[in-house]
C-alpha cells in the first residue's frame, strides 16, 4: 500500500477489523494513521458511524451497476476489472457534471 499510494495518512477500518495485531503490523510500514470505527456499546437501533459513510456510500454507488450488484465474477481478476469500469463511471460523471455548471 505504502508504494502505490504514498500519499496515504489515514487508515479506517471497520469494528471487526479492531484487531491490535493489525495495528501492530501497520506501525511500521508507512507514515499513517490507523483507526477502527467502532459502534457505541449502549447505542440501540441505527445509528451514524463517523467516516463509516464514505464506505457505505462508494458501496451504494458502485451497486448501480448490474454487473456489480451480485458476485456474479467466476475470477478475483473480472470482478476487479469491474470494480475498475464502475469506478471510472462514478468519476465521469462527476467530471460531467463539473463541466456543466
Amino acid at each position: 500500500i505504502r508504494h502505490r499510494f504514498p500519499w496515504l495518512r489515514h487508515i479506517f477500518a471497520g469494528g471487526a477489523d479492531a484487531d491490535p495485531k493489525l495495528a501492530a503490523a501497520l506501525e511500521g510500514k508507512g507514515r499513517w494513521r490507523f483507526e477502527a470505527v467502532k459502534r457505541v456499546p449502549s447505542g440501540r437501533g441505527f445509528e451514524v458511524l463517523p467516516r463509516r459513510w464514505a464506505v457505505e456510500r462508494t458501496l451504494a454507488w458502485l451497486s448501480r451497476n448490474r454487473r456489480l450488484a451480485k458476485d456474479f465474477e467466476a475470477t478475483i481478476a473480472t470482478a476487479r476489472t469491474w470494480l475498475f469500469l464502475g469506478n471510472v463511471q462514478i468519476l465521469l460523471r462527476r467530471l460531467t457534471c463539473q463541466k456543466k455548471q
